[in-house]
């Protein structure tokens, strides 16, 4: 026989309890999710004046130009993503 104490259903564990643990641990806080969405707004930032950059000097690679597009896309579409946690639905 384990420590554990049984249930009445005879499981070793209480799911509310790990339910509650998980979420806990799952979600961040919005500091957090604050913290996050400046760092994806700094590196957007970043791309996108190296992208200019590369433009400007006419080092033009555009295999690499494309490449941080999709880089800077996907940073703005996390970015759109944590807008909306941090933001509640308004249903008018």
């Amino acid at each position: 026989m384990s420590d554990i104490p049984e249930d009445d259903d005879g499981l070793d564990v209480n799911l509310d309890q790990l339910d509650q643990d998980k979420l806990s641990q799952d979600e961040p806080s919005q500091a957090e999710l604050f913290q996050m969405l400046e760092d994806l707004k700094t590196e957007h930032r970043r791309i996108d004046l190296e992208i200019g950059a590369l433009i400007d000097t006419g080092a033009v690679d555009m295999l690499k130009i494309g490449r941080m597009k999709k880089v800077k896309l996907s940073i703005k579409d996390q970015i759109t993503y944590l807008e909306n946690q941090i933001t509640p639905d308004i249903i008018a």
